[in-house]
């Protein structure tokens, strides 16, 4: 599903019109991005938690080479599904 997809579903679902809800996307895409530069987390019960995962630099190997390579310290987001998605998957 791409966003003009889920902007119809929401917008049908909502009763809502396209541009409301590609407002209420736009916004809250806007807040969890904010949240997340902020160092916290969201957290949507039943569905799932964005929070930030910090990875420690490291050592690694070039697979095709097997030479030794620096890898840096990171930054992501880590998203863990929650009860209620996971239930749909099975």
């Amino acid at each position: 599903m791409i966003k003009s997809e889920l902007v119809t579903k929401m917008a049908e679902k909502a009763g809502l019109s396209k541009a409301d809800a590609t407002k209420a996307l736009e916004a809250f895409v806007e807040t969890v991005t904010e949240e997340m530069k902020a160092g916290g987390s969201v957290v949507l019960a039943g569905f799932a938690t964005f929070e930030i995962q910090h990875t420690k630099a490291r050592m690694g190997r070039n697979p095709r080479t097997g030479e030794p390579v620096q890898i840096e310290a990171a930054t992501h987001v880590r998203v863990k599904v929650g009860k209620n998605l996971k239930a749909t998957q099975k």
